[in-house]
């Protein structure tokens, strides 16, 4: 077994031998540094989606810039992770489905930062007895993340509504 084992391992590295050299050390730190940041992100939208608010609250640094004006709050405010869940899972608490979709992602590295912009929708599903059971949320998210302990964090949050469709008062009907 540890014969194949070594072969198959043997096999892989001369398979991507290639590939890896054609990689520049800086390339290949910004290959990791996005996929990083994507992953990251989508982590916040998956684990967001499942109301696990442990994982959520896993993707954020100690203290965050959360900006979502767009959506009427008055003012740009810093957040913990739990101040950012608990009011999540106090707006959310009633909707039975959530479905975040997000893509275009565009990410850029500063010298201690990484900042992400993307395009998102939101989608909310609460059955009830008017038959419009779904409110859509279509905007764009800037993100900067910073290191925290070794990993990367979300340490801004902006929303950009661009609009919401379906029932505005879905918990309500």
């Amino acid at each position: 077994m540890k014969r194949h084992t070594s072969l198959l391992i043997l096999f892989l590295i001369l398979l991507l031998l290639p590939a890896l050299q054609a990689c520049s050390k800086k390339e290949c730190t910004q290959l990791v540094n996005k996929e990083a940041a994507i992953n990251l992100i989508t982590q916040l939208f998956l684990r967001t989606d499942d109301k696990d608010w442990k994982a959520v609250e896993a993707t954020f640094a100690d203290k965050v810039t959360f900006d979502v004006r767009s959506l009427g709050a008055k003012k740009v405010l810093t957040l913990t992770p739990k101040q950012i869940t608990a009011m999540w899972d106090t707006g959310l608490k009633k909707i039975k489905k959530i479905h975040h979709q997000v893509g275009n992602f565009v990410v850029k590295k500063n010298r201690q930062s990484i900042s992400v912009f993307c395009y998102g929708i939101a989608y909310h599903y609460l059955k009830n007895k008017t038959g419009k059971n779904s409110r859509i949320f279509v905007g764009s998210y800037n993100f900067k993340l910073k290191k925290q302990s070794g990993k990367w964090r979300i340490s801004q949050f902006k929303f950009n509504l661009k609009f919401i469709n379906g029932n505005l008062n879905l918990e309500k009907s």
